[in-house]
């Protein structure tokens, strides 16, 4: 089985990528898809013993967790600590579900895969990336997202250069939606052809 994993930085389109490499039948993991459950779930006990106040009716209050860790070197790394272990479970049985299944291609949506030293778990790497102008576009439209917040996310992240130096394939985003599925329909293609 051949394991792909997708990244790029926030506003790039990962979560479009990942939609159309699902609709194209690849079974997708998605990292932040997993995280929103966990945070509704068994780690949000965890994550409230560590940081009292951010959660309510049993589910994290996301924008009360951020405010909290982003920026504080020290609290995101307990955060991580609580979840990373949490996230590659999930992840570990997703790949032994479609292991079992027979699937040849599978792709693991992970924003961090750099960041978190992920990237020696695939077989393939494809990025997603769009001008810096459009990305700081895209997320400034978000609720609840401002310059300053924007900024402290990317200072997390791998420089959009540098992933693409690593990426095995590049998805560029600012195209239409049609360019973008063609693109990756390739992608499927390629991998399938070179591992017939």
């Amino acid at each position: 089985m051949i394991i792909l994993g997708l990244t790029g930085s926030i506003g790039m389109g990962k979560s479009t990528a990942a939609e159309m490499f699902a609709e194209a039948n690849i079974p997708v993991y998605s990292a932040d898809a997993v995280v929103h459950k966990l945070y509704s779930g068994r780690a949000a006990p965890f994550i409230e013993k560590a940081f009292p106040g951010v959660v309510e009716a049993g589910t994290v209050n996301r924008e009360k967790l951020t405010a909290r860790v982003l920026g504080n070197d020290a609290a995101m790394k307990k955060l991580e600590a609580i979840v990373h272990p949490l996230v590659n479970e999930e992840e570990k049985l997703f790949l032994e579900e479609n292991r079992l299944k027979g699937e040849k291609l599978v792709l693991l949506d992970i924003p961090l895969l750099f960041e978190t030293g992920k990237e020696n778990r695939v077989d393939k790497i494809i990025v997603v990336t769009a001008p810096s102008h459009i990305q700081r576009e895209r997320v400034l439209a978000r609720k609840d997202m401002s310059e300053e917040k924007l900024d402290k996310i990317l200072a997390r992240q791998l420089a959009d250069d540098k992933k693409r130096q690593r990426a095995d394939y590049i998805i560029d985003t600012n195209v239409s939606f049609e360019e973008m599925r063609g693109k990756i329909l390739n992608i499927i293609d390629n991998i399938r052809e070179v591992s017939a």
